[in-house]
């Protein structure tokens, strides 16, 4: 071991260490994900604008664009148990809140971001989260996006992106283990492709770890991550008896990719697009 590292982390560093440390736990003020609520904020769309919901999920950003904006929202996934479950927290929501309103302005059907049951030129905006990783044919998908919005109309995308500092055997199994399409983690390969779909990038924002570091500062989720993948790790064969291999690859690499996220091997990133009038 060299002299001077040994100078450096026990002379140098040892006087500034509990400093340090204090300064670490300050927090950079990272945003979260209602950010991306943000960046709609910016579009100024009237209310009643048409908006899509690609890869609804469970349906709360759908209800959420239409509440915050008086958006009209329609929300399309292909997983059937995602769609019954929009549509029941839709109606606790319009009971909760009131809000009678929502039922017209925001509805769920089956639908994939390749072949939307949506004619041409109607949508406002494309509200698309977490979901482009997932296809096969990432500029087909642009083009979809392309072809309902209105002439003027916007798109927000936001997804993660695999960094330098994810090693290879990793993101291997790792995009393996989460559906990824390995070509699609790389944000120059969507960028291409956003381009060759003819829409435009209007803004774009990186948030590197910064929904990670949210998370855990307002639910302490980051720290709930690493101990539950050290745990997957440690024993395997515990989890794997009890709820099945395939379950186990899920669980290890939901957590690794918010584990990752904090660590900088995995990068969030947002673009707002536009199709030219």
């Amino acid at each position: 071991m060299e002299t001077s590292y040994l100078d450096q982390s026990y002379e140098s560093y040892a006087d500034i260490e509990d400093e340090f440390q204090l300064a670490l736990d300050e927090s950079l003020d990272a945003r979260g994900p209602g950010v991306l609520y943000g960046l709609v904020d910016l579009l100024n769309l009237p209310a009643g604008a048409l908006a899509l919901d690609i890869g609804c999920g469970e349906g709360g950003h759908a209800i959420e664009l239409a509440r915050r904006f008086g958006l009209r929202v329609r929300g399309f996934d292909p997983v059937a148990r995602h769609l019954r479950i929009a549509r029941t927290r839709l109606a606790a929501e319009v009971i909760a809140a009131r809000l009678p309103g929502l039922f017209d302005a925001v509805s769920f059907e089956p639908g994939v971001v390749e072949r939307l049951p949506v004619e041409s030129g109607v949508a406002d905006l494309v509200w698309c989260r977490d979901v482009l990783v997932h296809v096969d044919d990432l500029g087909g998908a642009l083009a979809e996006i392309a072809r309902v919005l209105t002439p003027g109309g916007s798109a927000l995308i936001y997804q993660m992106y695999a960094t330098d500092r994810l090693e290879p055997a990793e993101a291997s199994w790792l995009f393996e283990a989460m559906g990824c399409v390995p070509r699609n983690m790389r944000p120059e390969y969507t960028e291409a492709a956003i381009e060759a779909a003819g829409l435009r990038v209007t803004r774009r924002e990186e948030f590197g770890s910064e929904w990670g570091e949210y998370a855990h500062e307002h639910a302490g989720d980051g720290g709930r991550r690493l101990v539950h993948a050290a745990r997957l790790l440690r024993d395997p064969d515990r989890y794997v008896r009890r709820f099945g291999r395939e379950n186990y690859e899920i669980a290890l690499g939901d957590n690794l990719w918010h584990v990752y996220r904090m660590i900088g091997k995995l990068a969030g990133r947002a673009y707002l697009l536009r199709r030219p009038m």
